[in-house]
């Protein structure tokens, strides 16, 4: 692998775990913030060195799909952009979208997963059923891009091919919002092309989703995922509680440790956590809003760090560092 001359600058620590009181780990990582104008305010670390969003770019492969034609609304559109948790609704919503289309889930080619949601794992090894393609956290994304290329007339059995016409319209749409080239395609781990774009750029990216004029279909996007938080993660996740909490905030997580956000005035940022640990996101993401002047609750600012059962379990937290 050859690693950019970038990176010979060592990002800084953006994140601690503190047990008892002693700070036991460190998460290095990077920060781009951008002002109600676009202004870049905060740049902490390599904000201009090419990564994979991940998942993070999921509104922006929705964005592109309602550019060619795929007519989803409400909840389906937020599912469409979804890293879903695997629970019965966002199955059924997956179903909807592949119905619709006159397709099952025989037609989906992301992998066999179980449900990123315990307890529905749970339930359904106690029912003696294994992993399935449509519980895999990107079903909804990969039933929406099956459904578009059957829209168009596009082999959707090719669906995952970089050169196919629908990834070349995501590969586009992914660069005009952000305002850059894409520098490397790689593959996500649900199968589907992923384009890779800057942190400054993610952050462009979002801005524009949340600032596009009504009705169009990067606000369309926008709009469904604030609107259902839920069916973008699931009932109890991070981006769901910030979504909640933060009104006309809109959210999307990816794996890898990569956050990245935009409010509806355009304020907007993203985060990458260096080591991939997906624990120090989602504080390093609210010390950022914080510092774009968002009011975050307390609760949403650190994870707890557990030291046993019961009442009495928590024995310290992961927390943002300043940066």
């Amino acid at each position: 692998m050859t690693i950019p001359t970038e990176h010979n600058d060592v990002n800084p620590v953006v994140a601690e775990v503190v047990r008892s009181g002693f700070t036991e780990s460190w998460h290095r990582g990077a920060v781009a913030g951008l002002a109600a104008d676009g202004t870049q305010v905060i740049s902490a670390g390599n904000t201009a060195v090419p990564f994979f969003p991940r998942s993070a770019n999921k509104p922006l492969q929705a964005a592109a799909m309602l550019r060619c034609g795929l007519e989803l609304d409400g909840e389906l559109l937020a599912l469409a952009a979804a890293s879903h948790s695997g629970e019965d609704f966002h199955v059924d919503g997956v179903r909807k979208i592949l119905s619709g289309a006159g397709l099952t889930e025989n037609d989906l080619r992301c992998p066999p997963s179980w449900p990123l949601d315990p307890e529905t794992a749970r339930q359904l090894i106690a029912r003696g059923e294994g992993q399935s393609r449509i519980r895999m956290n990107c079903s909804g994304k990969h039933a929406a891009m099956v459904a578009t290329c059957v829209l168009n007339g596009w082999p959707a059995a090719r669906y995952l091919d970089p050169e196919h016409p629908l990834q070349q319209v995501i590969r586009h749409t992914a660069e005009e919002l952000a305002g850059q080239q894409v520098p490397a395609v790689g593959v996500d781990g649900c199968g589907a092309p992923l384009f890779a774009l800057t942190l400054a750029g993610l952050a462009r990216a979002f801005r524009a989703l949340v600032l596009a004029a009504p009705a169009t279909p990067e606000r369309r996007v926008a709009d469904a995922m604030r609107a259902h938080p839920e069916w973008t993660s699931g009932t109890s996740r991070d981006e769901r509680r910030l979504m909640d909490a933060v009104p006309g905030l809109l959210v999307k997580g990816g794996a890898e440790g990569v956050d990245a956000f935009a409010l509806a005035d355009g304020r907007a940022g993203a985060v990458k956590i260096d080591d991939g640990a997906h624990r120090g996101r989602t504080p390093v993401t609210v010390a950022a809003l914080r510092l774009l002047g968002v009011t975050v609750p307390e609760e949403l600012a650190t994870v707890p760090v557990i030291g046993g059962y019961g009442d009495e379990a928590q024995v310290g937290v992961i927390r943002a560092v300043s940066f």
